[in-house]
């Protein structure tokens, strides 16, 4: 758990990094992805991650995994956006993708780690 809540801070940390390194707000824009994400888990999944690997269907589930898939697309999207207008520097780019990266393996490994029971 406390490595998770590390993984965490260390994209939190990156995220703001690429604002302040570059004297830029822009991919700030980024970091409100990082809150609608979670937000169908909470809301249709009973706070479990387990409906999104599940096959079964029904209008919430199902709209709860296409408003988690389109977030996730937004949080790669939002970066290459900015960067393609000329708001934010290819270096910002990159520390946008990192800390998205490190957010994306933290929520696998919260993920992994309520599969099990011994939880």
């Amino acid at each position: 758990l406390a490595g998770l809540a590390f993984m965490f801070s260390a994209s939190i940390l990156l995220q703001i990094l690429a604002c302040a390194i570059y004297s830029n707000w822009w991919p700030m824009l980024s970091a409100l992805m990082y809150v609608l994400v979670p937000m169908p888990c909470l809301f249709f999944g009973g706070g479990s991650t387990q409906f999104l690997t599940s096959r079964e269907g029904g209008g919430w589930i199902d709209a709860a995994k296409f408003l988690t898939g389109a977030s996730a697309v937004g949080s790669m999207a939002i970066p290459i956006i900015l960067r393609h207008a000329g708001l934010i520097g290819t270096g910002a780019l990159f520390i946008e993708f990192t800390s998205f990266f490190i957010f994306i393996c933290t929520v696998l490994c919260f993920h992994r780690a309520t599969l099990d029971d011994e939880w």
